[in-house]
């Protein structure tokens, strides 16, 4: 006599689930979309570009001094290219900036943004809560 083991997947609680006062099972409600952080190298191009109109300077003319070609320094203006420290260092001096300027100013601006995504508030973003573990064989 063989004993078959059926194929299944077990659900096993990791705490008993709270009931209401109702009596009714425990609602679930989907976590609140977390509000997407703009990348680094969106905040360093915009205030590169930033800068650059503000002194009126062309993109070629930015180029050349950093002794960066106009194609790439554009890609990092749009946040296309992760630009390495000597490139941005390099742009920041042609537009009258230490590196540390720049990185002050974007760190600024992501400061900004990001209050606006949490309302003001710093809060950490807690994981959302699992109620049970799956095994599988």
């Amino acid at each position: 006599m063989s004993h078959h083991v059926p194929n299944e997947a077990r659900v096993v609680p990791l705490r008993p689930h709270s009931a209401r006062p109702d009596g009714a099972p425990p609602r679930r409600t989907s976590p609140a979309p977390a509000a997407k952080e703009p990348l680094w190298r969106d905040l360093i191009g915009d205030v590169l570009r930033r800068e650059r109109l503000a002194q009126e300077r062309t993109l070629k003319d930015v180029a050349d001094e950093a002794r960066i070609s106009m194609p790439y320094l554009s890609e990092v203006e749009r946040g296309r290219k992760e630009a390495s420290s000597e490139v941005l260092a390099a742009a920041a001096r042609a537009l009258g900036l230490g590196l540390g300027d720049l990185l002050s100013r974007a760190q600024g601006e992501l400061a900004r943004v990001t209050s606006r995504y949490a309302g003001g508030s710093r809060r950490a973003v807690s994981p959302p809560s699992h109620d049970g573990l799956c095994l599988a064989a």
